[in-house]
């Protein structure tokens, strides 16, 4: 099986790259879909988020504002100073351990898999070595602002301070570029970041069929 970290900075289109890897025949996991189901109520991760950042970001239910806990955690103009690491601090350990019982489970499923964790802090979180290949997905920084304001429903100011905030809290995509496996541009056409995908895949399967003949 082939562990496949997939990453990009905020609204780089991760999650369109690892949806047309899932159409191809790849099994994908979301960082973020794994963090808000441990950030559900009643969960290990919730109670210790809620008793670090207070009830101030909890919606009338008792669940949490996602909204309310970024800025909790980025910080606000003229607010205290971000607290993304603490934050990280408590979540990471846990989806990490998620997602790597999930490869294992699928491992054992299906020996000749291609499973993909899509998740935005790979590098960040020190979790890069426990993958067999690296894919970048990247934009223009004008792009990445404006589906950010598509996809909150918010403005085009509002997003670029937002997108701006949370990529002062990531690594800069020079750097993971340079560290990266394969990069797939997703500036133009979803034809074209198709064509990408559908070329880093087939690498990728002639690389599983080679280490499956090795062993």
């Amino acid at each position: 099986m082939l562990k496949l970290g997939l990453t990009g900075g905020i609204a780089s289109g991760k999650s369109v790259v690892g949806e047309m890897f899932v159409k191809l025949g790849a099994h994908l996991i979301q960082a973020d879909a794994v963090a808000h189901w441990l950030m559900e109520p009643g969960r290990a991760v919730y109670e210790e988020v809620v008793r670090r950042f207070g009830c101030e970001i909890l919606n009338l239910d008792g669940s949490i504002n996602r909204p309310k806990l970024a800025e909790a955690a980025f910080g606000k103009p003229g607010g205290g100073a971000p607290r993304v690491k603490e934050l990280n601090e408590i979540v990471h350990p846990a989806v990490i351990a998620h997602e790597n019982e999930w490869m294992e489970e699928i491992g054992q499923r299906d020996p000749h898999a291609i499973a993909v964790v899509e998740a935005a802090l790979i590098f960040e979180s020190g979790a890069a070595g426990r993958f067999d290949r690296l894919i970048v997905v990247t934009c223009r920084p004008e792009q990445r602002v404006l589906r950010f304001a598509r996809r909150l429903g918010i403005s085009e100011d509002a997003a670029r301070a937002e997108v701006t905030r949370r990529m002062a809290a990531q690594i800069p995509d020079e750097e993971k570029i340079k560290a990266a496996d394969f990069v797939i541009d997703n500036s133009r056409s979803l034809d074209f970041t198709e064509q990408q995908v559908q070329r880093v895949f087939a690498a990728l399967r002639l690389h599983e069929r080679e280490l499956h003949h090795k062993y």
